[in-house]
Protein backbone atom coordinates (compact mmCIF):
# COMPACT_ATOMS: atom_id res chain seq x y z
CA UNK A 1 0.00 0.00 0.00
CA UNK A 2 3.01 2.41 0.49
CA UNK A 3 4.02 2.14 -3.19
CA UNK A 4 0.37 3.37 -3.80
CA UNK A 5 0.47 5.99 -1.55
CA UNK A 6 3.58 7.23 -3.10
CA UNK A 7 1.73 7.38 -6.16
CA UNK A 8 -1.22 9.26 -4.84
CA UNK A 9 1.42 11.94 -3.16
CA UNK A 10 2.73 12.44 -6.33
CA UNK A 11 0.06 13.21 -8.35
CA UNK A 12 -1.43 15.83 -5.70
CA UNK A 13 1.92 17.17 -5.70
CA UNK A 14 1.78 17.34 -9.61
CA UNK A 15 -1.31 19.27 -9.09
CA UNK A 16 0.39 21.88 -7.14
CA UNK A 17 2.99 22.14 -10.32
CA UNK A 18 0.65 22.06 -12.61
CA UNK A 19 -0.94 25.20 -11.38
CA UNK A 20 2.74 27.09 -10.96
CA UNK A 21 3.05 26.32 -14.59
CA UNK A 22 -0.16 26.98 -16.21
CA UNK A 23 0.14 31.01 -16.12
CA UNK A 24 3.96 30.23 -17.81
CA UNK A 25 2.59 28.19 -20.31
CA UNK A 26 -0.03 30.31 -21.30
CA UNK A 27 2.35 33.28 -22.28
CA UNK A 28 4.70 31.23 -23.87
CA UNK A 29 2.11 29.40 -26.14
CA UNK A 30 0.42 33.39 -27.19
CA UNK A 31 4.04 35.60 -27.03
CA UNK A 32 6.48 33.01 -27.09
CA UNK A 33 7.43 34.72 -24.04
CA UNK A 34 9.72 33.14 -21.03
CA UNK A 35 8.46 35.06 -18.21
CA UNK A 36 11.77 34.77 -15.85
CA UNK A 37 9.51 37.00 -13.41
CA UNK A 38 6.64 34.27 -12.93
CA UNK A 39 7.73 32.68 -9.39
CA UNK A 40 7.91 35.96 -8.34
CA UNK A 41 4.46 37.16 -9.39
CA UNK A 42 2.96 34.22 -7.65
CA UNK A 43 4.63 35.33 -4.41
CA UNK A 44 3.47 38.95 -4.76
CA UNK A 45 -0.83 37.22 -5.42
CA UNK A 46 0.21 35.45 -2.04
CA UNK A 47 1.40 38.47 -0.36
CA UNK A 48 -1.59 40.43 -1.89
CA UNK A 49 -4.21 37.88 -0.66
CA UNK A 50 -2.13 37.95 2.60
CA UNK A 51 -2.95 41.67 2.84
CA UNK A 52 -5.95 41.64 1.89
CA UNK A 53 -7.14 39.02 5.04
CA UNK A 54 -5.58 40.31 7.38
CA UNK A 55 -5.30 44.09 6.95
CA UNK A 56 -8.88 44.02 5.37
CA UNK A 57 -10.29 41.81 7.15
CA UNK A 58 -11.60 39.92 4.03
CA UNK A 59 -12.44 36.14 3.81
CA UNK A 60 -9.83 34.09 1.74
CA UNK A 61 -12.57 33.76 -1.05
CA UNK A 62 -13.29 37.38 -1.17
CA UNK A 63 -9.61 38.11 -1.11
CA UNK A 64 -9.05 35.51 -3.78
CA UNK A 65 -11.35 37.05 -5.47
CA UNK A 66 -10.09 40.96 -5.19
CA UNK A 67 -7.02 39.69 -6.01
CA UNK A 68 -7.41 37.86 -9.31
CA UNK A 69 -8.85 41.21 -10.12
CA UNK A 70 -5.86 42.95 -9.34
CA UNK A 71 -3.48 40.51 -11.06
CA UNK A 72 -5.55 40.66 -14.22
CA UNK A 73 -5.10 44.78 -13.89
CA UNK A 74 -1.55 44.30 -13.45
CA UNK A 75 -1.00 41.91 -16.40
CA UNK A 76 -2.67 44.27 -18.41
CA UNK A 77 -0.32 46.85 -17.58
CA UNK A 78 2.71 45.31 -17.10
CA UNK A 79 2.08 44.29 -20.47
CA UNK A 80 1.40 47.73 -22.27
CA UNK A 81 3.78 49.81 -20.60
CA UNK A 82 7.05 47.49 -20.31
CA UNK A 83 6.58 43.95 -21.85
CA UNK A 84 5.41 45.47 -25.70
CA UNK A 85 8.87 47.59 -25.95
CA UNK A 86 11.12 44.54 -25.47
CA UNK A 87 8.61 42.19 -27.36
CA UNK A 88 10.21 41.28 -31.20
CA UNK A 89 12.75 38.22 -32.94
CA UNK A 90 15.13 39.29 -30.21
CA UNK A 91 14.06 37.08 -27.10
CA UNK A 92 16.91 38.49 -25.07
CA UNK A 93 15.52 42.03 -24.15
CA UNK A 94 12.22 40.29 -22.36
CA UNK A 95 14.69 37.95 -20.68
CA UNK A 96 16.78 40.79 -18.96
CA UNK A 97 13.52 42.77 -18.34
CA UNK A 98 11.96 39.77 -16.65
CA UNK A 99 14.64 39.09 -14.66
CA UNK A 100 14.91 42.92 -13.74
CA UNK A 101 11.15 42.50 -12.66
CA UNK A 102 11.73 39.54 -10.72
CA UNK A 103 14.47 41.51 -8.53
CA UNK A 104 12.12 44.17 -8.04
CA UNK A 105 9.74 42.38 -7.15
CA UNK A 106 11.67 40.11 -4.31
CA UNK A 107 13.63 43.39 -2.78
CA UNK A 108 9.67 45.11 -2.85
CA UNK A 109 8.37 42.45 -0.88
CA UNK A 110 11.11 42.38 1.64
CA UNK A 111 11.10 46.04 2.37
CA UNK A 112 7.31 45.72 2.59
CA UNK A 113 6.35 42.77 4.21
CA UNK A 114 10.33 41.57 5.91
CA UNK A 115 12.02 38.33 5.81
CA UNK A 116 10.02 36.64 7.85
CA UNK A 117 7.89 33.41 6.70
CA UNK A 118 4.34 33.64 6.30
CA UNK A 119 1.47 31.29 5.70
CA UNK A 120 -2.51 31.98 4.42
CA UNK A 121 -4.73 30.51 7.45
CA UNK A 122 -7.60 28.37 5.73
CA UNK A 123 -8.75 27.13 9.13
CA UNK A 124 -10.03 23.61 8.83
CA UNK A 125 -9.54 23.65 5.66
CA UNK A 126 -5.93 22.75 6.26
CA UNK A 127 -5.57 19.56 8.13
CA UNK A 128 -9.26 18.61 6.90
CA UNK A 129 -8.78 14.89 4.54
CA UNK A 130 -11.30 12.61 2.49
CA UNK A 131 -10.93 9.26 2.39
CA UNK A 132 -10.90 7.64 -1.28
CA UNK A 133 -11.25 4.37 -0.06
CA UNK A 134 -10.95 1.89 3.18
CA UNK A 135 -7.24 2.71 4.55
CA UNK A 136 -6.44 5.42 2.06
CA UNK A 137 -7.46 9.02 3.02
CA UNK A 138 -5.88 12.49 1.04
CA UNK A 139 -6.05 15.89 2.41
CA UNK A 140 -8.48 17.96 1.32
CA UNK A 141 -6.08 20.61 0.13
CA UNK A 142 -3.75 19.15 -1.99
CA UNK A 143 -7.06 17.20 -3.47
CA UNK A 144 -8.62 20.48 -3.97
CA UNK A 145 -5.45 21.84 -5.81
CA UNK A 146 -5.46 18.72 -8.15
CA UNK A 147 -9.06 19.04 -8.98
CA UNK A 148 -8.51 22.86 -9.23
CA UNK A 149 -5.79 22.35 -11.90
CA UNK A 150 -7.52 20.26 -13.90
CA UNK A 151 -10.19 22.55 -13.95
CA UNK A 152 -8.49 25.40 -14.75
CA UNK A 153 -6.88 23.77 -17.97
CA UNK A 154 -10.31 22.89 -19.16
CA UNK A 155 -11.56 26.55 -18.78
CA UNK A 156 -8.38 27.80 -20.56
CA UNK A 157 -9.03 25.16 -23.43
CA UNK A 158 -12.62 26.14 -23.79
CA UNK A 159 -11.65 29.75 -24.33
CA UNK A 160 -9.01 28.88 -26.91
CA UNK A 161 -11.10 26.94 -28.94
CA UNK A 162 -14.72 27.96 -27.82
CA UNK A 163 -14.42 31.64 -27.86
CA UNK A 164 -13.64 34.59 -30.66
CA UNK A 165 -10.85 35.51 -27.73
CA UNK A 166 -9.39 32.20 -28.06
CA UNK A 167 -9.59 32.34 -31.51
CA UNK A 168 -7.87 35.80 -31.12
CA UNK A 169 -4.98 34.02 -28.98
CA UNK A 170 -4.22 31.36 -31.63
CA UNK A 171 -4.19 33.23 -34.75
CA UNK A 172 -2.07 36.06 -33.01
CA UNK A 173 0.57 33.08 -31.85
CA UNK A 174 0.49 31.63 -35.29
CA UNK A 175 1.14 35.09 -37.31
CA UNK A 176 0.92 38.31 -35.71
CA UNK A 177 1.22 39.74 -39.26
CA UNK A 178 -1.33 38.39 -40.62
CA UNK A 179 -3.97 38.43 -37.14
CA UNK A 180 -3.24 42.10 -37.75
CA UNK A 181 -4.40 42.21 -41.21
CA UNK A 182 -7.47 40.65 -40.48
CA UNK A 183 -8.45 43.21 -37.73
CA UNK A 184 -7.26 41.24 -34.44
CA UNK A 185 -5.69 43.87 -32.01
CA UNK A 186 -2.26 42.07 -31.23
CA UNK A 187 -1.72 44.67 -28.33
CA UNK A 188 -4.81 43.93 -26.86
CA UNK A 189 -4.53 40.39 -27.30
CA UNK A 190 -1.13 40.08 -25.47
CA UNK A 191 -2.28 42.21 -22.27
CA UNK A 192 -5.26 40.19 -21.56
CA UNK A 193 -3.03 37.27 -22.09
CA UNK A 194 -0.68 38.65 -19.21
CA UNK A 195 -3.49 39.81 -17.57
CA UNK A 196 -5.44 36.13 -17.63
CA UNK A 197 -1.50 34.34 -16.89
CA UNK A 198 -1.25 36.29 -13.48
CA UNK A 199 -4.65 36.00 -12.89
CA UNK A 200 -4.40 32.08 -12.99
CA UNK A 201 -1.16 32.50 -10.89
CA UNK A 202 -3.44 34.01 -8.09
CA UNK A 203 -4.69 30.08 -7.63
CA UNK A 204 -1.16 28.81 -7.70
CA UNK A 205 -0.37 31.51 -4.93
CA UNK A 206 -3.36 30.64 -2.87
CA UNK A 207 -3.00 26.58 -3.08
CA UNK A 208 0.83 27.04 -2.26
CA UNK A 209 0.49 29.68 0.78
CA UNK A 210 -1.94 27.18 2.36
CA UNK A 211 0.00 24.08 1.88
CA UNK A 212 4.04 26.10 3.10
CA UNK A 213 5.16 28.58 4.52
CA UNK A 214 6.63 31.38 1.69
CA UNK A 215 9.12 34.18 2.40
CA UNK A 216 10.26 37.16 -0.58
CA UNK A 217 12.80 34.90 -1.64
CA UNK A 218 11.57 32.09 -2.82
CA UNK A 219 9.99 32.91 -5.74
CA UNK A 220 12.47 31.50 -8.23
CA UNK A 221 12.36 28.39 -6.82
CA UNK A 222 8.45 28.46 -7.53
CA UNK A 223 9.30 29.79 -11.43
CA UNK A 224 12.57 26.68 -11.59
CA UNK A 225 9.32 24.14 -10.72
CA UNK A 226 6.90 25.85 -13.53
CA UNK A 227 9.40 25.95 -15.72
CA UNK A 228 10.22 21.80 -15.76
CA UNK A 229 6.53 20.91 -15.73
CA UNK A 230 6.01 23.29 -18.91
CA UNK A 231 8.75 21.31 -20.09
CA UNK A 232 8.17 18.23 -19.85
CA UNK A 233 4.71 18.41 -21.01
CA UNK A 234 5.42 20.66 -24.03
CA UNK A 235 5.95 24.34 -24.61
CA UNK A 236 2.38 25.62 -25.34
CA UNK A 237 0.11 22.97 -24.48
CA UNK A 238 -1.86 23.32 -21.16
CA UNK A 239 -2.63 19.71 -20.56
CA UNK A 240 0.74 18.80 -21.58
CA UNK A 241 1.56 21.30 -18.62
CA UNK A 242 -1.16 19.55 -16.12
CA UNK A 243 0.76 15.95 -17.37
CA UNK A 244 4.60 17.85 -16.81
CA UNK A 245 3.42 19.01 -13.08
CA UNK A 246 2.07 15.36 -12.51
CA UNK A 247 5.51 13.70 -13.61
CA UNK A 248 7.51 16.16 -12.00
CA UNK A 249 5.21 15.16 -8.59
CA UNK A 250 5.49 11.50 -9.24
CA UNK A 251 9.13 12.12 -9.33
CA UNK A 252 9.78 13.71 -6.59
CA UNK A 253 7.64 11.70 -4.39
CA UNK A 254 9.10 8.36 -5.57
CA UNK A 255 12.61 10.04 -4.90
CA UNK A 256 11.31 11.02 -1.89
CA UNK A 257 10.68 7.61 -0.60
CA UNK A 258 13.23 5.84 -1.41
CA UNK A 259 15.81 9.13 0.19
CA UNK A 260 14.47 12.02 1.64
CA UNK A 261 17.43 14.17 0.19
CA UNK A 262 16.38 12.70 -2.92
CA UNK A 263 13.12 14.12 -3.32
CA UNK A 264 14.19 17.35 -5.45
CA UNK A 265 17.05 15.71 -7.22
CA UNK A 266 14.85 12.96 -8.66
CA UNK A 267 12.75 15.86 -9.66
CA UNK A 268 15.32 17.64 -11.67
CA UNK A 269 16.69 14.08 -13.19
CA UNK A 270 13.05 13.62 -14.69
CA UNK A 271 13.09 16.90 -15.75
CA UNK A 272 16.58 15.90 -17.74
CA UNK A 273 15.44 12.12 -18.64
CA UNK A 274 12.12 13.77 -20.72
CA UNK A 275 14.77 16.02 -22.60
CA UNK A 276 16.85 13.66 -23.56
CA UNK A 277 14.26 11.56 -25.05
CA UNK A 278 11.99 13.98 -26.23
CA UNK A 279 13.23 17.50 -26.97
CA UNK A 280 10.08 19.16 -27.50
CA UNK A 281 8.35 17.38 -24.38
CA UNK A 282 5.80 14.80 -24.03
CA UNK A 283 2.86 16.42 -25.54
CA UNK A 284 4.16 19.51 -27.60
CA UNK A 285 1.48 21.66 -28.94
CA UNK A 286 0.55 21.61 -31.98
CA UNK A 287 0.22 24.59 -34.53
CA UNK A 288 -2.39 24.86 -36.50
Amino acid sequence: MSGFDTIIEGVLLGGVYALFALGLSLIFGIMRLVNLAHGDLILLAAYLVLSATTALGLPLAAASLLVVVAMFALGFVLQRLVLERVLGDDILPPLLVTFGLSIVIQNGLLLGYGADSRRLQAGAFESSSVTLAPGLSVGLAPLTALVTAIAAVALLQLIFYRTSLGRAFRATADNPAIAQLMGVNERNVYAIAVGLSLAVSVIAAIVFGIRASFDPSIGPARLLYAFEAVIIGGLGSLWGTLAGGIVLGLAQAIGARINPEWQILAGHLAFLAVLMVRPRGLFPARRT
